[in-house]
């Protein structure tokens, strides 16, 4: 199946907000979502005719920003003063594992939504636990639980060892896990 492409005019209208919501979602930065998508746009613009019309617009934009931000944290990794902070004050793991490295409590009622009024409900709150996690933390949650990306081209955008990446990914599970207990689960 071939896609066309709508005029260049028309994208912004058509595809702004998705653009907008899904960097938003992972940088959790209002301007530099706002700057990579007009990046995106322009990106587009110059290799439109380059369009095979494989995929459809949307993803093809998508594709083009999700590029966008995976070369923004390559930038934010390289750029000084840019110290990792666990943001664990108050937290500690072992009250969620037991010492098999288990969790605690059941977490089976993760995956039962009901509806699906309450699974975007759902991840509305998750986005809101998300945003409240050191950037680091929530870069690599994202790029890992929510993109895909592999470890290591992880360690690599984020100049991190894979120790400090399963480190790092463990204490942003456990932030996000007693979040969403307190929003979420026992709210």
């Amino acid at each position: 199946m071939s896609h066309q492409l709508s005029r260049p005019s028309e994208w912004l209208g058509l595809y702004g907000d998705i653009l907008y919501r899904y960097g938003y979602a992972r940088l959790s930065d209002r301007d530099a979502a706002e700057d990579l998508v007009q990046e995106t746009l322009i990106a587009a613009l110059k290799a439109k005719d380059n369009y095979a019309g494989q995929a459809s617009e949307r993803t093809w934009l998508i594709g083009i920003l999700k590029h966008k931000i995976i070369d923004h944290f390559r930038k934010t990794a390289k750029e000084p003063n840019q110290e990792y902070d666990d943001g664990l004050a108050g937290v500690a793991e072992d009250e969620f594992f037991d010492e098999r490295g288990n969790w605690q409590h059941d977490v089976s009622s993760w995956s039962k939504p009901d509806k699906s009024l309450e699974q975007t409900q759902f991840f509305e709150v998750l986005q809101r636990c998300i945003d409240r996690l050191p950037p680091r933390l929530a870069q690599l949650f994202v790029l890992r639980e929510i993109d895909g990306i592999d470890t290591e081209e992880i360690c690599g955008l984020m100049t991190i060892t894979p120790n400090n990446f399963w480190v790092m990914m463990s204490r942003a599970r456990v932030q996000l896990r007693h979040c969403l207990d307190l929003n979420w689960f026992n709210a």
